[in-house]
């Protein structure tokens, strides 16, 4: 990749898949319900469907996430690419910390090096400057290809954008919350902004945690954490629900779930859904390949303003 420009192969995949599920056991309650044999299927139907694009970071279960996907990757012959994240804690700042902490996360991986290295959020001691130049510094030591950044608004991000402009490297993405029930970034010109400079937005949590699946009611709500934080949406995403179904088969039977992964696409987004089963990584991959009319957005748009952020 030539100095300051953006990574080519972040802006041409399509769909990833989010390993925030695989070992997390306080929003996602891994190990009930689920478990290591149930993530390494999604994990192996998603590689065999060409969703090879993986993130994780080293917050996710307390770095179980990312030992599972390196044991995932060892015991497979396709090539993968692998994104993690660095945390900035306030007690570790520096840019050798982002280095140290970054050679942690590549020995849990077995890896000796990832495709892209990213800054979980914006720090709230310390300067982005400074976490940005160690990203650069692992850039040159062949650690990552890649620089990222994650929940950065534009400001935060222009800061970064900048910052590596000054290594001769271009910021490869950022990653924002997006779905239908939240088009913040959409709405506040961040996604634009994003476009403008080339740097590609990863979509976490596109299917709003599970609530763009439909299987979730105010009679049936998530387990644990995700019902405190979504529980007052449950009532209101029945027609947003019902017009996903019905575009679903107007588009060869495509699920809720898929017709939101795939407005996502449309959208110029790269989302990452997680998934705990073989069947929902099948499910996910069917969600790319194929596109919605501008029409079928354009009605999908209108359903979500009535509810969304």
């Amino acid at each position: 990749m030539a100095s300051g420009e953006t990574p080519r192969f972040l802006q041409a995949i399509e769909l990833g898949i989010g390993a925030w599920q695989w070992g997390d056991k306080v929003i996602w309650n891994y190990g009930r319900g689920y478990a290591e044999p149930d993530v390494r299927s999604a994990f192996d139907i998603a590689i065999n469907q060409g969703v090879t694009f993986i993130d994780t970071a080293e917050i996710y279960g307390m770095g179980q996430s990312e030992r599972l996907v390196g044991k995932f990757i060892r015991a497979t012959e396709q090539p993968t690419l692998v994104a993690t994240k660095y945390f900035p804690f306030p007690w570790r700042m520096g840019r050798k910390s982002v280095i140290s902490a970054l050679k942690r996360s590549l020995e849990r991986l077995g890896l000796d090096s990832v495709a892209l290295y990213q800054v979980h959020w914006p720090p709230v001691l310390g300067s982005i400057e400074t976490l940005l130049d160690g990203m650069a510094d692992a850039v040159e030591m062949g650690l990552t290809r890649a620089v990222g950044v994650s929940n950065f608004d534009r400001n935060q991000m222009m800061a970064a954008y900048s910052a590596l402009a000054r290594r001769g490297l271009a910021l490869g993405s950022n990653q924002l919350e997006y779905h239908l029930l939240d088009r913040r970034i959409e709405k506040n010109g961040l996604l634009d902004r994003c476009k403008e400079l080339g740097v590609r937005v990863i979509a976490y949590s596109p299917l709003g945690q599970g609530l763009l699946t439909g299987k979730y009611s105010p009679k049936n709500p998530p387990p644990g954490l995700r019902a405190r934080q979504y529980g007052p949406l449950l009532g209101k995403i029945g027609p947003l629900i019902k017009l996903m179904t019905e575009i679903g088969q107007d588009v060869g039977g495509k699920t809720p779930a898929q017709v939101a992964l795939n407005w996502c696409i449309c959208k110029g987004t790269l989302p990452i859904p997680g998934a705990k089963t073989a069947e929902q990584a099948e499910a996910n991959a069917a969600s790319s390949g194929w596109r919605l009319t501008e029409e079928q957005i354009a009605a999908l748009d209108e359903a979500s303003d009535k509810i969304t952020r």
